[in-house]
């Protein structure tokens, strides 16, 4: 049900969201994913995809996913650093991605993210 409740969510973003609310919504995600099973350590996870792969994954060309990564640096949103992405402001990139964890199902998650 939750990878039904996943699927959907990712098809709507396809068509509605901009390149940079897809990104963070894509790093909303993971974080909240990554934090049930306790791969969360101060709103931080490793992130070892290159920007290609990236890419790939939202339908973006490197190029855009770079110049995007750039905006929500900028903006204080997130952190790269050496394969680790940190969100610096929760409740600030949520609103930008338009996420709402109610398809992830989080009451089930044991581990939730720091409110920063």
């Amino acid at each position: 049900m939750v990878e039904n409740s996943i699927l959907t969510e990712w098809t709507l973003c396809l068509g509605r969201r901009s390149a940079d609310q897809h990104l963070a919504h894509l790093f909303c995600e993971l974080l909240m994913r990554l934090s049930a099973v306790g791969r969360v350590e101060d709103n931080g996870f490793a992130l070892p995809l290159t920007q290609e792969q990236i890419a790939d994954v939202l339908g973006l060309t490197p190029v855009h996913v770079n110049r995007t990564l750039q905006q929500l640096r900028k903006a204080g949103l997130v952190e790269v650093d050496q394969g680790r992405l940190t969100i610096l402001d929760w409740e600030a990139i949520k609103r930008r991605a338009g996420f709402d964890p109610a398809y992830l199902r989080p009451e089930g998650l044991r581990h939730v993210p720091i409110a920063a």
